[in-house]
Formats: C-alpha cells, structure tokens, sequence
C-alpha cells in the first residue's frame, strides 16, 4: 500500500466558533468598518487536528476576507477544542494564527 501525501489526505472542516471583533477593541485601532473571526476545526482521516482563522472586513466599499490554516496540529482533540477557544477569546486573525499556536503549545 502507497502512503499517501498529505496534499492528497481528506480533510474536513467543521465551523467552530465565530465572533466579532467588539466596538471598543475596533475603535482603538482605528477600525471604522466591522470585522468578523470564524474558527474551524480541521480534521484529516488519520485523525490529526488543525486550525482555520477566516477574517471577514465589511468594508463600505467592499467585503475583503483572508484566511490562514495550520494543519496536522495535535491528535488529541480537546487540545485542539482548547486551542480554537484561546484564539477566540483574544481575537486572533489569520496574520497572527501560527506565532499564537506556537506560544499556547509551549505551555503544553
């Protein structure tokens, strides 16, 4: 039997949680336009566990969206679940996905 490369590998992506960046937080910033964070959780058949940050500008022009992934983070899920939540609870963007993963694993 053939390995299979990681690029051929099925994935799933499952929505997680979402928030929006609050009012105060956009304000400081400068930020006159809202912005939404989704979180989804990746998994793949070898049931490894990964990350999805999507972030949604509603700009008055236009609606500009960016996203980020890391895959392959953990196999344990609760890991994962605790990770996803940590990056909700402080507004985490896709510029910012890895560094923060990689600061919350140390702590592990």
């Amino acid at each position: 039997m053939d390995k299979i490369k990681e690029e051929e590998q099925k994935k799933t992506r499952r929505f997680f949680a979402g928030t929006f960046i609050d009012n105060e937080k956009l304000k400081e910033n400068k930020i006159n336009y809202p912005i939404r964070l989704e979180y989804y959780k990746i998994t793949n058949e070898n049931e490894e566990y990964g990350i999805e940050v999507v972030k949604t500008e509603y700009r008055k022009e236009f609606t500009k969206v960016e996203n980020e992934a890391m895959i392959n983070i953990t196999k344990e899920e609760n890991l994962i679940n605790s990770i996803i939540y940590k990056l909700k609870e402080n507004f985490v963007t896709p510029i910012g996905l890895e560094d923060t993963v990689a600061e919350i694993l140390e702590c592990f």
